[in-house]
C-alpha cells in the first residue's frame, strides 16, 4: 500500500506545533506520530514523507526514529528539510529517494505531490481529467486547500497525526469532484 503524511516536525519543541495537534509536549507528538505510523504502516509498504520531517539537529534522534518507522520512505522536500538533513537522509537504509516533486498515476488519475499547494492545471475541464495536487505545508486541518476538490492536505494536522493511504485520498477526491 503507498501512503502519505507531511510535516511530521519531529523533535520540533515549539508548542505551536504540537499544542494545537492537542498534545502537551513534543515528545508526546513524536510518541504518537510513531505509533499511528507503526499501526497504520507495514514492513513492505511506501510512505510519501511530504516535507518537513524533522526539525533540529540532534542526529541521534533521527537515525533512531527513522529505524523505528515501519515502510520504506519517499521524501518530498519541504521548507524545513534542509541540505544538512538532507545529507543525514541520504545515510539511511529507510529513505528510498528524496526529491523536490514527483507524480504519480494511481488508477487512471495523475497525481502531482509537492510539499506546498500548486495549482496543476486542468482543473476547470472535466473532473475526469483534473490532475490532483497532494501537498503539505499549510498545517491547515482541512483535507482540501480552499474547498478545491484537486488540492489534497496530507499534514499531520489533517488526519490526526496519521499517515493516510492513496485509496482514501482517492476516494475523498472523488467524492468531492463528483459530489456523491
Amino acid at each position: 500500500m503507498i501512503y502519505f503524511i507531511s510535516d511530521t516536525h519531529f523533535n520540533h519543541d515549539r508548542d505551536f506545533i504540537y499544542a494545537p495537534r492537542d498534545f502537551d509536549s513534543m515528545e508526546d507528538m513524536n510518541n504518537r506520530i510513531i505509533a499511528n505510523w507503526n499501526k497504520t504502516v507495514s514492513a513492505d509498504d511506501t510512505v510519501y514523507v511530504v516535507g518537513d520531517f524533522f526539525l533540529g539537529s540532534d542526529i541521534d534522534y533521527v537515525q533512531n526514529t527513522l529505524k523505528r518507522l515501519n515502510g520504506h520512505i519517499i521524501l518530498v522536500r519541504g521548507n524545513h528539510d534542509s541540505d544538512a538533513k538532507i545529507r543525514l537522509y541520504e545515510c539511511s537504509s529507510k529513505i528510498e529517494d528524496i526529491v523536490w516533486a514527483t507524480q504519480l498515476t494511481y488508477k487512471k488519475r495523475l497525481f502531482f505531490i509537492c510539499h506546498y499547494p500548486t495549482m496543476t492545471g486542468n482543473f476547470d475541464s472535466s473532473p475526469d481529467r483534473v490532475i490532483i495536487n497532494i501537498f503539505g505545508h499549510t498545517h491547515s486541518p482541512d483535507k482540501f486547500y480552499e474547498g478545491k476538490p484537486y488540492m489534497y492536505n496530507v499534514a499531520c494536522d489533517a488526519h490526526d497525526c496519521t499517515p493516510i493511504s492513496i485509496d482514501e485520498i482517492y476516494e475523498d477526491v472523488m467524492k468531492a469532484l463528483y459530489k456523491r
